[in-house]
C-alpha cells in the first residue's frame, strides 16, 4: 500500500536548521509531484514547497524562499526539505504529499518546534 513516512523533525533553537525526509513506497515515486505542507496549531494547512516529478522545477511559499530547499532522490524514493534560519513561526507539523492527476497521498506528519 501507499506509504509516506516523514522523519527529521524535532526541537531547534531560532536560527537553527533541520532536514526533513519523506520516504515513499507503494507507488511510482518518480511520476509524482512531491510537496511539503505544514499546519500550525489553530491554523490551516499551508503549502511550504513542491518539486516536479523529475526534480527540475521547484516552488516555494514566499515566507520560505531563501531559507528552505526542497529536493528529491528518485532512486531512493525520498523527498527532502532542508530548513535553515528557522523562526518560532515555523513551528508546525510538517506533512509530505504526493500528487499525480486524481491521486493524492499524505504522510502522517512530523513535528517541528522552534523555540529558545
Amino acid at each position: 500500500q501507499v506509504q509516506l513516512v516523514e522523519s527529521g523533525g524535532g526541537w531547534v533553537q531560532p536560527g537553527g536548521s533541520l532536514r526533513l525526509s519523506c520516504a515513499a513506497s507503494g507507488f511510482t515515486f518518480g511520476s509524482y509531484a512531491m510537496s511539503w505542507y505544514r499546519q500550525a496549531p489553530g491554523k490551516e494547512r499551508e503549502l511550504v514547497a513542491r518539486i516536479s516529478p523529475a526534480g527540475g522545477g521547484t516552488d516555494y511559499a514566499d515566507s520560505m524562499k531563501g531559507r528552505f530547499t526542497i529536493s528529491r532522490d528518485n532512486a531512493r524514493s525520498t523527498v527532502y526539505l532542508q530548513m535553515n534560519s528557522l523562526k518560532p513561526e515555523d513551528t508546525a507539523v510538517y506533512y509530505c504529499n504526493a500528487r499525480r492527476s486524481v491521486y493524492n497521498y499524505w504522510g502522517r506528519g512530523t513535528q517541528v518546534t522552534v523555540s529558545s
